[in-house]
Protein backbone atom coordinates (compact mmCIF):
# COMPACT_ATOMS: atom_id res chain seq x y z
CA UNK A 1 0.00 0.00 0.00
CA UNK A 2 1.33 3.43 -0.99
CA UNK A 3 1.39 6.07 1.73
CA UNK A 4 0.95 9.71 0.80
CA UNK A 5 2.89 12.46 2.53
CA UNK A 6 2.41 16.15 1.76
CA UNK A 7 4.86 18.99 2.41
CA UNK A 8 2.72 22.09 3.06
CA UNK A 9 3.65 25.70 3.72
CA UNK A 10 2.42 27.01 7.09
CA UNK A 11 3.43 30.64 6.48
CA UNK A 12 5.28 32.79 3.97
CA UNK A 13 9.04 32.18 3.96
CA UNK A 14 11.61 34.71 5.12
CA UNK A 15 13.12 36.78 2.33
CA UNK A 16 16.91 36.83 2.22
CA UNK A 17 18.09 40.29 1.22
CA UNK A 18 20.43 42.81 2.86
CA UNK A 19 18.74 45.70 4.69
CA UNK A 20 20.22 49.05 3.70
CA UNK A 21 19.51 50.50 7.17
CA UNK A 22 20.77 47.91 9.67
CA UNK A 23 22.54 45.36 7.41
CA UNK A 24 20.29 42.52 8.59
CA UNK A 25 19.73 39.88 5.91
CA UNK A 26 16.11 38.85 6.41
CA UNK A 27 12.72 40.36 5.69
CA UNK A 28 9.22 39.09 6.43
CA UNK A 29 6.23 39.86 4.24
CA UNK A 30 2.63 39.91 5.37
CA UNK A 31 1.42 39.72 1.78
CA UNK A 32 0.55 43.40 1.36
CA UNK A 33 0.96 45.07 -2.02
CA UNK A 34 1.56 48.70 -2.97
CA UNK A 35 0.01 49.74 -6.27
CA UNK A 36 0.79 52.98 -8.04
CA UNK A 37 -1.08 53.91 -11.21
CA UNK A 38 0.07 56.81 -13.35
CA UNK A 39 -2.42 57.40 -16.17
CA UNK A 40 -2.39 54.13 -18.14
CA UNK A 41 0.73 52.64 -16.49
CA UNK A 42 0.84 50.63 -13.29
CA UNK A 43 3.59 49.68 -10.86
CA UNK A 44 3.10 46.98 -8.22
CA UNK A 45 5.37 46.06 -5.30
CA UNK A 46 5.17 43.40 -2.61
CA UNK A 47 6.05 45.00 0.74
CA UNK A 48 8.39 43.33 3.24
CA UNK A 49 9.66 44.45 6.65
CA UNK A 50 13.19 43.93 7.97
CA UNK A 51 13.09 41.43 10.84
CA UNK A 52 15.65 43.49 12.81
CA UNK A 53 14.74 47.18 12.37
CA UNK A 54 11.31 47.12 10.70
CA UNK A 55 12.45 49.05 7.60
CA UNK A 56 10.16 48.48 4.59
CA UNK A 57 11.49 47.22 1.29
CA UNK A 58 9.53 46.96 -1.94
CA UNK A 59 9.88 43.91 -4.17
CA UNK A 60 8.98 44.76 -7.76
CA UNK A 61 6.08 42.70 -9.11
CA UNK A 62 5.14 44.86 -12.13
CA UNK A 63 6.91 47.86 -13.53
CA UNK A 64 5.43 50.42 -15.93
CA UNK A 65 2.87 48.00 -17.35
CA UNK A 66 -0.19 49.10 -19.26
CA UNK A 67 -3.19 48.70 -16.95
CA UNK A 68 -5.24 47.09 -19.72
CA UNK A 69 -2.66 44.32 -20.11
CA UNK A 70 -3.21 43.18 -16.49
CA UNK A 71 -6.00 40.63 -16.01
CA UNK A 72 -8.88 42.09 -13.94
CA UNK A 73 -8.90 39.11 -11.53
CA UNK A 74 -5.17 39.65 -10.88
CA UNK A 75 -5.81 43.33 -10.16
CA UNK A 76 -8.58 42.34 -7.73
CA UNK A 77 -6.22 39.95 -5.91
CA UNK A 78 -3.57 42.67 -5.69
CA UNK A 79 -6.06 45.20 -4.31
CA UNK A 80 -7.29 42.60 -1.79
CA UNK A 81 -3.69 41.92 -0.58
CA UNK A 82 -4.14 38.21 -1.34
CA UNK A 83 -1.50 36.33 0.70
CA UNK A 84 -1.84 33.28 -1.61
CA UNK A 85 -0.85 35.54 -4.51
CA UNK A 86 2.13 36.78 -2.47
CA UNK A 87 3.19 33.16 -1.92
CA UNK A 88 2.87 32.43 -5.67
CA UNK A 89 4.89 35.50 -6.58
CA UNK A 90 7.65 34.73 -4.06
CA UNK A 91 8.08 31.32 -5.68
CA UNK A 92 8.38 32.82 -9.16
CA UNK A 93 12.06 32.49 -10.19
CA UNK A 94 11.81 35.53 -12.49
CA UNK A 95 10.61 37.74 -9.64
CA UNK A 96 13.28 36.39 -7.28
CA UNK A 97 15.99 37.05 -9.86
CA UNK A 98 14.69 40.55 -10.69
CA UNK A 99 14.66 41.52 -7.00
CA UNK A 100 17.87 39.63 -6.13
CA UNK A 101 16.29 37.69 -3.27
CA UNK A 102 16.41 34.16 -1.90
CA UNK A 103 13.83 32.45 0.28
CA UNK A 104 14.43 30.86 3.67
CA UNK A 105 11.83 28.13 4.25
CA UNK A 106 13.10 27.11 7.72
CA UNK A 107 10.08 26.79 10.05
CA UNK A 108 7.70 27.78 7.21
CA UNK A 109 6.50 24.27 6.26
CA UNK A 110 5.21 21.06 7.82
CA UNK A 111 4.99 17.42 6.78
CA UNK A 112 1.54 15.80 6.84
CA UNK A 113 1.73 12.01 7.02
CA UNK A 114 -1.96 11.43 7.92
CA UNK A 115 -1.05 9.25 10.90
CA UNK A 116 1.02 6.78 8.93
CA UNK A 117 1.01 3.21 10.21
CA UNK A 118 4.29 2.36 8.48
CA UNK A 119 6.30 1.47 11.57
CA UNK A 120 4.94 -2.07 11.80
CA UNK A 121 5.42 -3.07 8.14
CA UNK A 122 8.48 -4.71 6.57
CA UNK A 123 8.39 -2.66 3.34
CA UNK A 124 6.98 0.85 3.11
CA UNK A 125 6.27 2.67 -0.17
CA UNK A 126 5.77 6.42 0.25
CA UNK A 127 4.80 9.12 -2.22
CA UNK A 128 5.90 12.63 -1.16
CA UNK A 129 4.01 15.54 -2.73
CA UNK A 130 4.92 19.20 -2.40
CA UNK A 131 2.01 21.65 -2.11
CA UNK A 132 4.48 24.45 -2.94
CA UNK A 133 8.03 24.57 -4.29
CA UNK A 134 9.71 24.24 -0.90
CA UNK A 135 13.33 23.03 -1.13
CA UNK A 136 13.84 20.38 1.57
CA UNK A 137 16.40 17.64 2.07
CA UNK A 138 14.69 14.27 1.45
CA UNK A 139 16.66 12.72 4.32
CA UNK A 140 15.14 15.29 6.68
CA UNK A 141 11.61 14.56 5.42
CA UNK A 142 12.09 10.80 5.74
CA UNK A 143 13.60 11.16 9.21
CA UNK A 144 10.70 13.34 10.37
CA UNK A 145 8.03 11.15 8.76
CA UNK A 146 9.45 7.85 10.03
CA UNK A 147 10.56 9.04 13.46
CA UNK A 148 14.23 8.34 12.74
CA UNK A 149 17.37 10.41 13.13
CA UNK A 150 18.99 11.80 9.99
CA UNK A 151 22.05 9.64 10.70
CA UNK A 152 19.81 6.53 10.70
CA UNK A 153 18.26 7.63 7.38
CA UNK A 154 21.74 8.16 5.87
CA UNK A 155 22.76 4.66 7.04
CA UNK A 156 19.61 3.16 5.47
CA UNK A 157 20.48 4.89 2.17
CA UNK A 158 24.07 3.63 2.33
CA UNK A 159 22.92 0.07 3.14
CA UNK A 160 20.47 0.11 0.20
CA UNK A 161 17.42 -0.25 2.45
CA UNK A 162 16.07 3.15 1.45
CA UNK A 163 15.78 3.54 -2.31
CA UNK A 164 14.28 6.08 -4.67
CA UNK A 165 14.35 6.97 -8.36
CA UNK A 166 15.63 10.44 -7.36
CA UNK A 167 18.86 11.31 -5.59
CA UNK A 168 18.16 11.51 -1.86
CA UNK A 169 21.08 13.85 -1.13
CA UNK A 170 20.86 17.60 -1.64
CA UNK A 171 17.50 19.38 -1.70
CA UNK A 172 14.32 18.61 -3.61
CA UNK A 173 11.18 20.62 -4.26
CA UNK A 174 9.55 18.19 -6.69
CA UNK A 175 7.33 15.20 -5.88
CA UNK A 176 9.12 11.89 -5.39
CA UNK A 177 8.59 8.36 -4.09
CA UNK A 178 10.79 6.10 -2.01
CA UNK A 179 10.78 2.59 -0.60
CA UNK A 180 11.97 1.73 2.91
CA UNK A 181 12.92 -1.89 3.64
CA UNK A 182 13.40 -2.84 7.28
Amino acid sequence: MLENWVVKPVCLPLIRRRCHVCSSDSFRTSGKFRINANHKLIDVWLLALCTACGETTKLTVMERMNVRSVRPELLDRLHDNDSALAAELLQDPVMRRRNRIDLDWADAWRLDTDGSDHLDREVVDVSVRFAARIPVRPARLIAEGCGLSRAEVEKLITDGKLVSAVRLSGKLSDDFTFTLKR
